[in-house]
């Protein structure tokens, strides 16, 4: 995996400010999956907080972020970093983008968007109102042409929202707003497209519809943070 710091009592590691991304703490006895808190003092979502030579971290929970299920069902391509750009589709309440948001730091941007009121409320109210560099986007994500406060083109689209037609909303967004080359990284929530079907014919199918604009880097099952659920990681053939 690249560019990991590792905390130990008795050393440490550490990165350039322009190569920083998540870093490896040991916690109880355990090494646990971090980001250094862009916010110190603040939680999201009473997520552990623990300081290093002066230097506050957020543990980052597998169990409640796909993101970080994804780091440790073995994530190879990580491209969110110091001062990248990231349009993400269905932020919730915010506890994925809030750590994206720690990785891309202050010369990063995230835009985030959410259409259900009451998380994005939530998520207004725990996240967006103290990183100033996301910007909430409440909108329909299936409308990427109503979102009038994305500027440029992104590095990483990430995508998680609970639709049947998940992939092609994903996909119009990626039209939209995806630089050349750019990642994509989709979570397909298989019960939400189809409880007929087995979930790993279902992520087949939805993978098959990005290979013509893009190159699948990798294909994690979320097991056993998340059940059912799957990440496709891809790369713009563009």
């Amino acid at each position: 995996m690249k560019k990991i710091l590792e905390i130990e009592t008795k050393r440490e590691i550490s990165l350039e400010e322009d190569n920083q991304s998540f870093f490896w703490i040991k916690s109880e006895g355990e090494k646990k999956l971090a980001t250094e808190n862009l916010v110190p003092g603040n939680q999201v979502y009473r997520e552990k907080l623990i300081v290093k030579k002066g230097v506050e971290y957020r543990l980052w929970d597998p169990f409640r972020s796909k993101l970080a299920a994804a780091i440790m069902n073995g994530l190879e391509e990580f491209p969110f970093r110091n001062k990248s750009t990231v349009l993400y589709l269905g932020v919730s309440t915010g506890t994925t983008v809030s750590h994206i948001s720690d990785i891309v730091g202050p010369s990063g941007m995230i835009f985030g968007v959410e259409h259900a009121s009451r998380v994005a409320r939530d998520f207004l109210d725990r996240v967006a109102s103290y990183r100033k560099n996301i910007i909430p986007i409440l909108q329909d994500a299936r409308k990427p042409k109503e979102y009038f406060s994305v500027f440029g083109k992104v590095d990483v689209v990430y995508v998680d929202i609970a639709q049947p037609d998940q992939t092609k909303i994903a996909l119009d967004n990626c039209k939209m707003y995806l630089k050349n080359h750019g990642y994509f990284f989709l979570v397909i929530k298989t019960r939400s497209i189809d409880v007929t079907k087995s979930p790993r014919r279902i992520v087949e199918e939805e993978a098959e519809k990005i290979k013509g604009e893009f190159d699948i880097l990798q294909i994690i099952d979320l097991h056993p943070y998340d059940k059912d659920h799957a990440i496709v990681i891809a790369k713009s053939l563009k």
